[in-house]
């Protein structure tokens, strides 16, 4: 017998019908001998409908009540999906986050997992139930509800499924598995069979959104295996697991995208020691997240320094650095809101040569100019004009031939 945590996104659970085919799922994994605990997302838009109903009434909502507000989404679908459950004849019992105590520290709407308390939902599963939580929610040393964050709910399932010592965590959504880029994108792109952590970090964080870059932290550090599949079928999906367990390091896994990038240029800069802190300490302390930075060559003791944020966060970005600007006698501020970071991502870039070659080479070939590089030692990303972005992402497919990539149900 296995103990699965099953996680459904919003998509899934949509409408009665959706939740009734996800019930059906819950219990054929019981039926196959498994102890099951769900963790759901709110239906469809529901949560989207619940932050604009709180903006309709305040601009600024206190942050306590925005989290009693946005949680009830996962609750309503927790309770609805218990009752599936119960309809085919198993016993089902919808647990909230302040049942299961699931603590988290006291920031609202960006709570933090501390620690997750197993035992009453290890009583259920004893009596033979389904337990379903609401994802997305924990519950605060002051015992006020707490949110962790939009897509959190993927969080919630890994955290949930390492406190219980699962024996996988299944991430249920509407794609069959984790892909070498977007197929709506690139249409000859192909499910991987396995990936690495690591490799899933980065993809997650570079804009591949299958799951939440705190989830795939999770599984890593507690070693759950992750098993990313359709909500809607049974195939093999895409195994999340450790490096070691990668039988073949393809060179390139996958090539990932992000349009919600914008740049911002200080020019002429006075090249002395602490102005970098000068610029990017308020930066963080206004909470604006900066990705890359790029500080040109030193001419005459002055410099240039670039540097990309996300597009929500422009306008605050940009207000902050002409004031910089101006207290550091820089000439002048730049912004460009229509840029893309393109990415490369795989294992096998530790210890082969070539790879920025061969991206450099197949963009210049397209006529795609590269403003920005930023590299790690599994991932090389572009930054490039937004326009370009299909053409650059099905160009390195082609180049890196992700397109052999045998899928899992080819070889079985």
């Amino acid at each position: 017998m296995a103990l699965i945590v099953q996680k459904f996104g919003g998509t899934s659970l949509g409408d009665v019908e959706r939740i009734r085919e996800v019930a059906g799922r819950a219990v054929a994994a019981q039926k196959a001998g498994n102890d099951v605990v769900v963790v759901v997302s709110a239906m469809g838009t529901e949560t989207d409908a619940l932050v604009a109903l709180a903006h309709q009434v305040s601009d600024a909502p206190n942050p306590r009540e925005y989290d009693v507000l946005v949680s009830t989404g996962e609750q309503k679908t927790a309770a609805l999906l218990a009752m599936a459950i119960q309809v085919l004849g198993v016993p089902a019992r919808s647990l909230l986050a302040s049942q299961v105590k699931i603590h988290t520290d006291n920031r609202h709407a960006q709570a933090r997992i501390q620690r997750i308390d197993g035992e009453l939902i290890r009583g259920e599963l004893e009596r033979g139930a389904v337990v379903v939580v609401p994802g997305f929610q924990g519950i605060s040393p002051e015992g006020n509800i707490t949110t962790i964050g939009r897509g959190g709910s993927d969080t919630s399932a890994v955290a949930l499924a390492a406190a219980l010592g699962a024996d996988v965590c299944e991430i249920r959504t509407d794609v069959e598995g984790v892909f070498t880029s977007d197929p709506g994108l690139v249409p000859n792109a192909r499910k991987l069979a396995r990936v690495s952590y690591d490799e899933m970090l980065e993809m997650a964080s570079l804009g591949a959104k299958i799951l939440q870059t705190r989830s795939v932290r999770f599984g890593k550090q507690y070693g759950v295996p992750i098993h990313v599949r359709s909500s809607f079928n049974d195939k093999e999906g895409t195994w999340v697991v450790p490096e070691s367990e990668i039988m073949e390091r393809l060179v390139v896994s996958g090539v990932t995208y992000n349009r919600d990038e914008a740049k911002i240029t200080i020019f002429s800069v006075p090249d002395v020691p602490g102005v970098a802190a000068r610029i990017f300490v308020p930066m963080s302390d206004a909470g604006v997240v900066v990705d890359i930075i790029v500080q040109n060559v030193s001419t005459r003791g002055h410099t240039d320094v670039t540097f990309t944020v996300g597009r929500s966060d422009l306008t605050r970005a940009l207000s902050l650095a002409e004031r910089l600007a101006e207290e550091l006698g820089a000439s002048g501020v730049e912004s460009n809101d229509s840029i893309a970071k393109v990415s490369v991502v795989g294992l096998g870039m530790k210890d082969h040569a070539g790879v920025a070659a061969t991206m450099f080479q197949a963009l210049s070939d397209e006529g795609v100019n590269i403003e920005m590089i930023n590299t790690s030692e599994i991932k090389i990303s572009v930054v490039i004009e937004e326009k370009y972005t299909e053409l650059a992402c099905r160009t390195l497919h082609d180049a890196f031939e992700l397109d052999k990539i045998v899928a899992q149900e080819e070889v079985l």
